[in-house]
């Protein structure tokens, strides 16, 4: 056939042997097959379609074949080529009538019934004879009626043919010669092309919904059939790369909506390439013509295309041919361009709208996203420019040089050509064009291997490609082997048939795609002889040994077929080629007596393109009864003797499941093995029949002759005639070499026992005698019976971390319920453990409850959880479950464990499930291999179907190696217990009786915000399992400067190394600690220690000697600061009240807590003393001790400010602890002990003197090279360590950034780090692990050797410059594990401020870091720094807020401004934020006004008027942000207003307009800012600041009203003595005495609202009455705050006389002239004070009168300040004088003034601790009667003897209260806890405080408590 005919035949029917067109080089002669693959196409009638006769698809296969033309003419498929022949009765016309065809497809429909059955069942018994091949068509057609009938009706459309050919040639020619002129014209208009209106009805187009035409074997056609719309006549596309619009009409003149289809084209040549329009199949197509040099890129374009060919839209294929010219490529032909669809307006949508438009090119551009066709398919020399814009991207250069070389158009060739000459031309940099050059010399590299493997694999391979072959698609490996082929001697295979062809077509539907031939597959070992052992697997891709012959007789031979092809057949057809190569194989192997197996399922052909010889594919298995029936055909081909034996030797089919990690499709390798044993086969030859499928009649026939096979080398060959009688006379030496092996197999072999214990010793602890107990395991396990129970105790001693459980009942009766009983447990489902990460904690905290507890997780659900939590099944645990267990364990390999710090043990206690092997499959991938993982199993059958699974990702060897198999789970017990490095002896607790009490670990472990510190600590190491080199190790780590252990105090006892030195402020402590526990009358629950200690100078040791001493007579332990106050009170409890009987008399708990935070502590404190008031414990010694140790600069004037309960310790030594110190050293050096190793030790034997240290670290960095990685470490840790205390560098960070990577090979078990590290970073670094967590870190062995380090190696590079690379170290940065804290500490490096309170020598404006580059080089470069940061680190809000403090401060305003605002940007409700921007506009105002000269123009004024005006509006907003924020009190905004609104009074009375008046008042001023005059000189010029300004009073006002009430309230830390002794700046003033700063501040604002003349002028009017308020403003008295004050004036007669000059200003009759509220508040406390300083004042009004005044508050509907309640409290105390009978009224007055005082408090604290904002008590209960009972707290202070820091410490413990003066001053009242109590009464803002509380008849304990 040609293009121009089609034909149909019956399916099933045989197919005439028609002398067809030959062409040299593509016919095959034998047998007249095309190698070319047939264009296929059907054509009918809408009539066909009525009558819903569509099912010619199943009964009629379609035949075309078209020959390559000799010479292709420009436009191809336009017309048959002229120099081929054409045969008519070959030719049916393409437009022959209609009807001609569909009679013909009614005749055989009609015929149908009369054709034979398809498949016929019956078997013929006997051979069959060769048929011969017929002469004529007529001899063929006549065997079957439905030929004759085809034949007959063919003869007549060929008879027809001829007839009408010529003329419908001519229409033809006519109507494409009419379109084209259409098309051109169109074309020319630039109009979308329309099908033509005037073509004849039968001018249709073909249906495309139910079928696809295949094209020439040249042209690799799309061979699946897809459903999808495509044009007939469109216009062709104008570009070569797009998206193209594509129209079908069908019969019967309905249109049917345009369709979208996608275009791909790689081609990158434009001049090369030409598109034409032409016809193929009577259709019009688009025509690519390509020149013979871009060949290369039509390849790969075809290639493409036929690949993306199944989608409805992408763009469709049809053929390709190339001749000496040119390549053509006929595609389809499209309307439009997507870019024509979109910007031409006139263009007709064909009815698509555009949503379907993006929704169609959305849907083709992923499907073809889906196959990954990228240009890094395609060799280097075919890319274009773009290909090579993407892989320079790929590089990281930079994307100015990428837009450079895109715009030179470097494509493909000219990439490989680039030299450094011709990129210096273009601007680019030398360090960009070396990484250019090393990546493109790669490239080059990659692609001449793959070029050479490529060329070697083609040698080997056939001649005939996988694209040419007309029946096997590329991907579907070939059938068989030269050997497997041969079906019988002499005879050739038959015809395959068509459900074959067809089945082989489906080729996206084959999920097995050839590997590349490049790829290393792995190795697999075959499955046992005659093994029928069903955990046995394959893995798919995978790669057998290759094919083998005979060997020992006894070892199997191998054969392998793929039989990819034949599994897809019908049954029949399977059976016989199943049977065929079995019985052949079979009997190869019993005439040569050797066993075998043949695989169907391995590839067998190295011929095959993509496949490996031996590689595994596996095969679907439809039903295995068909391949066991197959051998049922060993009756008819082996003779009748020999078949029993043949049963017998053939043993039935295996079925080994191949498993695959990325498909769950269900493959299997089928297997028989042949065993022909010597008793069966002795004296016995094997003939056989083969059996053969007859596609022709469709049944199965055996070959004429039987056949004798032997096996020569790896294949079955038949035994040559000629060779018979030898072979046969070989059969006595084979049968006796059979007996000899099968005896000597026989023989029975002493098997030598593994020594598995020294196995588990190796893979536990790396053949160490004891486990190293640092490790950590993750246990994964599954069922365990009740009998194994007693023997995984063993599991109680190791370090569990957590429990991958997959056993439902192990809270019943499984595992977790024996280990629960042992040790304290956190319980997880999957789900969950995995979703942990996300809640809210801190980085640091977010994990920290996993390393105190085992976290035990149920992977399948728990049986009686009652929750949901079913167990479930495998299938149904993989689609709900598995993706949580990824999650689990990512989390806990990258963000939790480090690499190396853990083991996985899988511990197989019951048969496996596949979910077992998944979870092994993600520690696999997750830690690279299979070094830290180890498997237990005490049965071979377990661990073999878990080992067979989990070779998908591994190899069998690699599991062996980490396995321990085969051990009894008794003596795993006992081998493990036995290496473990303590005992499991109990340990124990000191109690009040003197004696010991048991801590099991299960409570301890509950207790775990704790070390806890016991009396035998230590004690269950066994001593003899340290060796002297661990010993010295543990002794010589703590001289190298890490933190000293108890196990360093344990070996010093046990004289196993030098003693640990006593420094004398170890002793000092030991004397406060011991004044502590014996003070009497101590009144304080909670006492504290604190120690202070310079950096490196021993106080972490100090400290520790101190607990290791009363660990014995106290209850000790360390304090884990990462849990809150809250847990750690908890525990501190419950330690305390362990085991004993009466909890008023438990051993005071000792706690340690080092390098806290001041507030931590104190909330801390103050939960232990509420947790103790509440137990209502009375006890004559403390509770609790508090040893606080923290580093600071100044630990000497830390010491003096609270000498009576702190320690020292400093650099400096005394004479005795130097020598003390040399004598220690010289031991060391004794031991060979280099001092280089123990620099701490020998630093501080110097005192840390700063030469001495200069010149050791010269001395180590001596010969260093400073290009080294090593040295920029060290740069990065010295710059962190000596800016940031207490940062590190995890191990994993360093090891990232040193290059040392994973670390996979056994040996690395044994990996040190410090060995890869230079000589001089071995000594100047310190390995660090984190006590809880075990995380391993890096630090500078001390502060002051990083600082010299810094100097010393930066040489001529600023800080600056290390800072900013450090920022660009993408390494450092992009390292997941440890990369929270990682980042913490580079944001502390550039923000943290030092702060005295925290031990700093100073209180610092930025990071000491900043200071020192804005002070030794510049300020441009810390912005640059901070700049760098910001855009690092997620863009910073606070680093925003840096850069705006930092350029305010060096006086930056705009970019101030600028930072600020971007800072808000980010956080808008932030209350510092905000804050921050009013400081930038304070800062600005205070600056221009400094600046600010005579010559200033009223412009200039206004500017700076509305800056300040900014600030107050931007601090207005920071108040309002405080006030909602609930967990900090922020009053910064108010103070700041109040700043700016003073220096704006002040700038406001230095303007002209504002004159002061000869008396020094400002009238002018106050008369605009409080009434409605303006100025008529400022009247229209300050016209939008009117407004503004004459709300400043007020709004100044309510800010020191606010500041005042909130400094009632709360305690401030600076001491009233200590005020005049820092005269600070106003700032500083702010910070540290409020109370002075806001006094002075109000007499700055009064002084601007006082007119004596505008007094005069208001008469007595409203402004009157505010000058009046402002005058005792300015005397001090207009606020609480202020006229408490007065009471702390040394001075107390000036204070008396100022308080009656204040009452002077009120009215004489204040019931008769109501006061407003505040003013009543003031009048009152103004008596109360007075009444303090000078108690016979006549100013003083009576209690009575006093109480009558304020009953308004009380009585009154509003709600009142807080002060007014506070005076309620202090005026309706009960008085002995005043109320002597019982007052209901009095006391609802003073009950309701409590509970609305302490409403008020609550909601004035929101959610702030109240650690952080301590009550002040003003007053307390004194003696006297009426006002002279309120005896304010400064009485009492002076009457306290000693220094300011004694007298603090007097208030702290509550000694205070046991001087005589005081307890005489001072009323005790009487009150009701659980036992009758009296105490001290004190008044506060929260309402009343009872100090000094003792039970009635037990004066001896005194607590002091706010009730």
């Amino acid at each position: 056939m040609v293009h121009e005919g089609v034909t149909v035949v019956p399916r099933g029917s045989a197919i005439p042997l028609l002398e067809g067109p030959k062409t040299e080089g593509v016919t095959i002669e034998d047998n007249g097959e095309c190698v070319i693959t047939p264009s296929t196409d059907v054509k009918f009638s809408g009539r066909l379609k009525e009558k819903n006769k569509l099912s010619y698809w199943n009964d009629w296969l379609l035949i075309g074949h078209h020959e390559t033309p000799l010479s292709a003419p420009t436009k191809i498929l336009e017309k048959f080529p002229s120099n081929l022949p054409k045969r008519p009765e070959n030719v049916i016309p393409a437009d022959s009538d209609k009807a001609t065809i569909e009679e013909v497809i009614d005749i055989v429909e009609g015929s149908s019934t009369e054709v034979p059955p398809a498949l016929p069942k019956d078997i013929e018994e006997k051979p069959a004879r060769p048929i011969p091949r017929p002469e004529a068509p007529v001899d063929s057609m006549l065997k079957d009626m439905a030929t004759i009938i085809l034949s007959t009706f063919l003869l007549v459309g060929w008879v027809a043919f001829i007839i009408t050919y010529p003329m419908s040639v001519h229409q033809q020619q006519q109507r494409q010669h009419q379109l084209e002129e259409k098309i051109q014209l169109l074309q020319q208009q630039k109009l979308p092309f329309r099908a033509p209106s005037d073509l004849p009805p039968d001018a249709d187009f073909l249906d495309t919904s139910y079928g696809r035409t295949e094209s020439s074997a040249t042209s690799t056609p799309n061979v699946s059939p897809r459903a999808s719309n495509h044009s007939a006549y469109s216009s062709i596309s104008t570009s070569d790369v797009g998206s193209c619009l594509s129209t079908e009409q069908e019969e019967g003149g309905k249109d049917n909506p345009v369709s979208f289809i996608v275009s791909l084209c790689i081609s990158p040549v434009g001049r090369m390439m030409q598109h034409n329009k032409g016809t193929f199949d009577n259709r019009d197509v688009a025509v690519k013509r390509i020149l013979p040099e871009c060949f290369s890129f039509a390849d790969r374009e075809v290639q493409l295309l036929r690949e993306s060919d199944e989608h409805p839209n992408v763009i469709r294929y049809f053929c390709t041919e190339k001749d000496r010219q040119f390549q053509y490529i006929a595609i389809e032909l499209c309307a439009a361009t997507l870019q024509e669809y979109v910007e031409q307006k006139a263009f007709s949508h064909h009815g698509l709208q555009p949503i379907t438009l993006l929704q169609q090119t959305t849907s083709g551009l992923a499907y073809l996203h889906s196959l990954s066709i990228d240009y890094t398919k395609l060799p280097v020399n075919e890319w274009n420019e773009n290909n090579v814009k993407c892989w320079l991207e790929s590089t990281g250069i930079k994307k100015d040089y990428v837009e450079k070389l895109h715009a030179e158009e470097v494509t493909g060739p000219a990439l490989m050509e680039l030299d450094e000459s011709f990129l210096k031309s273009i601007g680019m940099k030398g360090g960009q064009i070396h990484m250019l050059i090393c990546k493109r010399n790669k490239l080059r590299e990659l692609q001449e291997n793959a070029q050479q493997t490529k060329h070697s694999s083609s040698k080997t391979s056939d001649k005939t490609d996988a694209q040419t072959d007309p029946v096997r698609p590329k991907n579907v490996p070939a059938e068989e082997t030269s050997s497997g082929d041969s079906c019988g001697p002499g005879e050739k295979a038959s015809t395959e048939s068509p459900a074959a062809t067809s089945g082989k077509r489906q080729r996206k539907g084959n999920k097995s795609q050839p590997q590349s031939t490049d790829e290393v597959l792995e190795l697999s070992n075959c499955r046992p002889f005659r093994s029928q052992n069903a955990d046995f697997k394959y893995v798919k891709d995978r790669v057998l040994a290759p094919e083998s012959g005979v060997n020992d007789l006894i070892t199997p031979c191998h054969e392998y077929k793929s039989f990819a092809i034949a599994a897809e057949l019908n049954k029949n057809q399977l059976q016989s080629k199943f049977a065929c190569e079995v019985i052949r194989f079979a009997s190869a192997c019993m005439n040569i007596r050797t066993n075998g197996t043949i695989h169907f399922g391995i590839v067998d052909s190295v011929e095959d393109r993509g496949w490996k010889h031996g590689q595994i594919i596996g095969i679907k298995v439809k039903d295995r009864e068909h391949y066991v029936d197959a051998l049922d055909y060993i009756e008819k081909c082996f003779p009748e003797d020999v078949r029993e034996v043949a049963r017998k030797c053939i043993h039935p089919p295996v079925f080994v499941e191949v498993i695959s990690k990325e498909s769950q499709e269900q493959r299997f390798v089928v297997e028989v093995d042949i065993e022909p044993t010597s008793s069966l086969v002795k004296n016995r030859c094997f003939e056989v029949y083969l059996p053969k499928y007859n596609e022709g009649s469709q049944k199965v026939n055996l070959t004429k002759e039987r056949a004798l096979y032997q096996r020569l080398g790896a294949k079955s060959e038949t035994v040559k005639h000629h060779d018979l009688v030898t072979f046969i006379q070989g059969l006595q030496d084979r049968d006796a070499q059979r007996e000899k092996a099968e005896l000597s197999r026989a023989e029975v072999h002493t098997e030598v026992s593994q020594n598995l214990g020294r196995k588990l010793s190796i893979l536990l602890n790396n053949g160490k005698s004891y486990i190293d107990d640092s490790l950590r395991y993750i246990l994964v396990t599954n069922r365990c019976e009740k009998d194994n129970l007693n023997y995984i105790n063993f599991l109680m001693h190791l370090n569990i971390f957590c429990v991958f459980d997959f056993d439902e009942d192990s809270n019943v009766s499984g595992l977790y319920s024996k280990y629960k009983e042992h040790h304290a447990t956190r319980s997880y489902f999957l789900q969950d453990f995995a979703n942990e990460s996300k809640t809210s904690n801190p980085a640091p905290q977010k994990h920290l409850c996993l390393f105190d507890q085992t976290s035990w997780i149920f992977c399948n659900g728990r049986s009686d959880f009652r929750g949901g939590e079913e167990p479930c099944d495998e299938n149904t645990w993989i689609r709900t479950k598995k993706k949580y267990l990824k999650k689990a364990i990512t989390r806990i390999c990258d963000e939790i464990l480090p690499k190396r710090s853990f083991i996985v043990l899988f511990l197989l206690l019951s048969p496996v499930q596949k979910t077992l092997v998944d979870i092994f499959q993600e520690f696999y991938t997750e830690m690279n291999g299979t070094e830290y993982i180890v498997c237990i199993a005490e049965s071979r059958e377990n661990y073999g179907k878990w080992a067979y699974l989990a070779q998908a990702s591994c190899s069998i060897e690699t599991l062996e190696q980490c396995s321990v198999v085969g051990m009894k789970l008794s003596h795993i017990d006992a081998t493990i217990q036995a290496m473990l490095p303590s005992t499991a002896q109990p340990r124990h607790l000191p109690v009040s009786t003197r004696g010991l009490c048991t801590l099991p670990s299960l409570e301890e472990e509950k207790l775990f915000s704790l070390e806890i510190l016991c009396a035998d600590q230590c004690e269950d190491i066994k001593l003899d399992s340290l060796t002297e080199k661990e010993i010295q190790e543990i002794e010589q780590n703590f001289y190298r400067g890490r933190k000293i252990i108890w196990e360093n105090f344990w070996l010093a006892e046990k004289g196993c190394c030098g003693e640990i030195i006593e420094r004398e402020a170890c002793k000092d402590a030991s004397k406060l600690l011991d004044d502590i526990l014996r003070r009497s009358g101590y009144n304080c629950s909670v006492a504290k220690l604190k120690i202070f200690h310079h950096p490196g100078s021993g106080g972490s040791t100090i400290a520790r000697q101190v607990l290791w001493k009363r660990r014995k007579d106290l209850r000790c332990a360390v304090i884990k600061t990462s849990y809150s106050p809250v847990t750690v009170c908890e525990h501190a409890l419950a330690l305390r009240e362990y085991e004993e009987r009466d909890i008023s008399y438990c051993l005071p708990v000792l706690l340690l807590i080092e390098d806290y935070d001041e507030d931590y502590l104190e909330e801390l404190r103050y939960e232990l003393m509420d947790a103790v008031a509440i137990r209502k414990i009375n006890s004559p010694r403390p509770y609790f001790i508090l040893m606080c140790c923290r580093r600071s600069n100044d630990p000497e004037r830390l010491c003096k400010v609270s000498p009576l309960d702190t320690v020292a310790v400093t650099h400096k030594l005394t004479d005795s602890e130097k020598t003390l110190f040399k004598t220690k050293l010289e031991k060391l050096k004794q031991k060979d002990v280099k001092p280089e190793f123990i620099l701490t030790f020998v630093l501080m034997c110097e005192e840390f003197n700063e030469t001495y240290v200069r010149d050791f670290v010269g001395h180590i960095l001596q010969g260093i090279d400073h290009s080294s990685r090593d040295t920029r470490l060290m740069c990065y840790v010295a710059l962190l360590n000596f800016y940031v205390p207490n940062s590190y560098v995890s191990l994993s960070h360093c090891e990232a950034f040193l290059g040392l990577g994973v670390y996979t090979e056994r040996t690395s078990r044994a990996y040190d780090f410090k060995s890869h590290l230079s000589e001089q970073a071995r000594m100047i670094f310190i390995e660090l692990r984190e006590s809880t967590t075990y995380i391993s870190s890096v630090q500078i062995i001390h502060c002051l050797v990083a600082k010299e380090i810094l100097h010393q190696l930066s040489g001529n590079e600023p800080q600056s410059q290390l800072a900013m690379t450090l920022l660009q170290e993408k390494t450092l940065f992009g390292n997941r594990f440890g990369r929270d804290e990682f980042i913490k500490f580079i944001r502390d490096l550039f923000i943290r401020r030092d702060k005295r309170s925290r031990g700093d020598n100073t209180d610092t404006l930025f990071s000491p870091f900043i200071e020192h580059v804005c002070e030794a080089e510049d300020c441009e470069k810390a912005i640059a720094i901070l700049k760098a940061a910001y855009e690092l680190l997620g863009k910073d809000a606070f680093f925003a807020q840096q850069l705006a403090r930092l350029h305010y401060i060096n006086e930056k305003f705009k970019d101030a401004e600028y930072w600020a605002g971007v800072a808000k940007l980010h956080l808008p409700n932030d209350s510092y934020i905000l804050d921050t921007e009013g400081q930038v506009y304070r800062r600005w105002f205070s600056f221009t006004v400094d600046k600010m000269t005579q010559d200033d123009i009223p412009e200039n004024i206004i500017q700076k008027i509305e800056i300040a005006l900014k600030a107050i509006k931007c601090f207005r907003s920071a108040q309002q942000a405080a006030k909602a924020e609930r967990d900090i009190m922020n009053n910064a905004g108010y103070f700041g207003e109040v700043e700016v609104g003073c220096r704006l009074l002040r700038f406001l009375s230095t303007i002209p307009v504002f004159h002061r008046s000869p008396e020094g008042e400002y009238s002018e001023l106050v008369k605009y800012l409080i009434t409605d005059y303006i100025p008529k000189d400022i009247e229209k010029t300050w016209g939008r600041l009117h407004a503004r300004l004459k709300g400043l009073r007020q709004n100044l006002y309510n800010a020191l009203e606010w500041i005042s009430e909130d400094l009632s309230y709360f305690q401030t830390d600076k001491t009233h003595e200590k005020e005049e002794e820092d005269e600070k700046d106003e700032k500083e003033e702010q910070v540290y005495n409020p109370r002075k700063w806001l006094k002075r501040q109000s007499e700055v604002y009064a002084k601007f609202f006082i007119s004596t003349s505008l007094m005069e002028e208001s008469n007595g009017g409203p402004e009157s009455q505010l000058i009046k308020r402002m005058n005792i403003y300015k005397s001090g008295g207009g606020s609480v705050t202020n006229i408490l004050s007065f009471l702390t004036d040394k001075k107390e007669n000036r204070s008396a006389e100022k308080l009656e000059r204040i009452l002077s200003f009120y009215t004489e009759n204040p019931q008769r002239d109501r006061l407003e509220d505040n003013d009543l508040i003031n009048y009152i406390l103004c008596h109360i004070t007075l009444s303090c300083l000078a108690p016979g004042s006549a100013k003083l009004l009576p209690l009575q009168t006093l109480r009558d005044l304020s009953v308004r508050f009380y009585k009154g509907k509003r709600l009142f300040p807080a002060s007014a309640y506070f005076l309620l409290t202090l005026l309706y105390w009960p008085d002995e004088a005043l109320d002597k009978e019982p007052s209901p009224e009095k006391d609802e007055i003073l009950n309701s003034a409590l509970q609305t005082l302490k409403r008020l408090y609550d909601i004035k604290m929101k959610d702030v601790p109240t650690r952080k904002k301590r009550i002040y008590t003003h007053f307390f209960l004194g003696k006297g009667y009426g006002l002279l009972k309120i005896v304010h707290k400064t009485k009492i202070d002076k009457l306290i003897s000693g220094s300011l820091d004694e007298r603090r410490m007097k208030w702290l413990h509550g000694t205070v209260w046991n001087i005589g003066k005081i307890r005489d001053i001072l009323k005790r009242v009487s009150g009701w806890t659980k036992d009758r109590n009296l105490f001290m009464r004190g008044f506060s803002f929260n309402g009343l405080v009872a100090f000094n509380i003792e039970v009635e008849n037990n004066p001896t304990a005194s607590r002091m408590q706010s009730i």
